[in-house]
């Protein structure tokens, strides 16, 4: 088969070291991929929204399955468009991308298919959104209803948190046309975990569940990001609220995109809050996690693109995959600033000693190669995964590969898997 990528983070990174060992595979391309995925596959310059390129490409390159990674792709319509073209995409059409695309339409689905979630309510009008809140009180979370590079939430502790938000997003409009509207909801407690399942419009095949760790800094402060690390598996999920988690709120959710005649194919990510009443919806993402994806694909014992092709063609009931019985930590290195202005061009040293040590993969995300060297490139720049038979083992291999790392520029949480290890 030969095989087309979009995107260019560790996600990508991740999906392309694992299709690459596929027997299937005849030709790996990633569009615009980064130093880590050269290695692997070959890149294509052509912007991960730029959708009439890519559909050339394909079409050009005689492309058998394309894999978007990241959701602006998808909301924009890259599927819709391959797909008259006559090419396979594992990936939601624009109509089902709007799980992710609009807070508004996902909540709207999980009321139509009684899926638990918070208490909600919509608003175009900031006034109104003020008002509001000081109705409500705090704690209480303020959502863009559109796309924000996974930094459009925040979980107000309290009301002036509450009104700084609003006035953030749907006034100063630091999310453009994503904070024209607001959605805000209750908040709920309890611990939150990252269910992945790949559908096929009717079936979902379960991929893992991990600990994703938003916030910047140790001890969960600072500022949400787009993922600084994550674990699998996390304790506090157990089989039984994986399996309340796929038949309370992932299957319900594909009956009731079949209902309104936007069948969902692809990755399906849910966040979740694990109350004392289950398992409740916080979002829907269209896309593999980011760092979930580098966390989970090295546990997969099978080949996955034959279950990517199934998810594409409505085959998915015949697919069964096996999974390694060991933990897996992530640990993301970050530009100094991030996620606010940060510096690049910066060169990082001693990946490859790093990549050696036992049970490592290093994933890059925000780089960039310049005569022999890797620079940083972005604010996540590199994601260091590894395996051991124990969470334990797990991050404390994590860890000493980030010490072999020479970036003087660049910062991580140290405290990735600590929650976990000692719940």
């Amino acid at each position: 088969m030969r095989v087309l990528i979009i995107g260019s983070g560790g996600r990508e990174h991740a999906l392309a070291w694992a299709i690459s060992a596929s027997p299937l595979l005849e030709a790996l391309f990633v569009a615009p991929g980064n130093p880590g995925t050269a290695e692997i596959a070959s890149n294509v310059p052509i912007r991960a929204t730029d959708i009439a390129a890519l559909v050339a490409f394909a079409q050009r390159e005689k492309i058998d399955l394309v894999i978007p990674g990241p959701e602006a792709p998808l909301v924009a319509g890259v599927a819709d468009a391959l797909a008259t073209a006559g090419i396979r995409c594992c990936g939601p059409s624009a109509a089902a991308a709007q799980l992710e695309g609009s807070k508004t339409f996902a909540k709207e689905i999980a009321d139509l298919a009684a899926i638990p979630t918070a208490a909600w309510e919509r608003f175009d009008d900031a006034d109104e959104a003020h008002d509001y809140v000081e109705e409500m009180g705090a704690p209480i979370v303020i959502k863009a209803d559109g796309l924000a590079a996974g930094k459009g939430v925040v979980v107000a502790a309290t009301l002036d948190e509450a009104h700084e938000a609003i006035t953030a997003i749907m006034e100063d409009k630091i999310h453009g046309a994503a904070g024209a509207s607001v959605v805000i909801e209750e908040c709920l407690d309890g611990e939150e975990i990252s269910v992945f399942a790949l559908c096929d419009g009717l079936d979902a095949l379960y991929l893992g569940c991990a600990a994703d760790h938003k916030r910047a800094y140790d001890n969960d402060t600072g500022p949400n990001t787009g993922g600084m690390g994550a674990i699998s598996p996390p304790p506090w999920a157990p089989p039984p609220v994986i399996d309340a988690a796929m038949d309370q709120i992932i299957r319900p959710a594909l009956a009731a995109m079949v209902a309104r005649g936007t069948p969902f194919r692809g990755f399906l990510f849910a966040g979740l809050m694990l109350t004392q009443a289950g398992p409740s919806l916080i979002e829907f993402n269209v896309r593999f996690g980011d760092p979930e994806c580098e966390t989970l694909l090295p546990l997969l014992r099978s080949d996955i693109l034959p279950a990517l092709l199934a998810a594409t063609d409505g085959q998915l009931a015949h697919v069964d995959l096996r999974w390694r019985e060991a933990a897996s930590a992530t640990v993301v290195m970050c530009a100094h600033g991030y996620p606010g202005p940060y510096a690049t061009g910066t060169e990082i040293f001693g990946l490859e000693e790093a990549g050696a040590l036992p049970g490592i993969n290093i994933f890059q995300a925000g780089t960039m190669a310049e005569e022999g060297s890797i620079l940083a490139n972005g604010g996540r720049v590199l994601a260091i995964n590894a395996t051991a038979p124990t969470l334990d083992e797990a991050v404390t291999r994590a860890y000493a590969a980030i010490d072999t790392i020479e970036w003087p520029d660049g910062f991580c949480r140290r405290d990735i898997g600590r929650k976990a290890i000692y719940y």
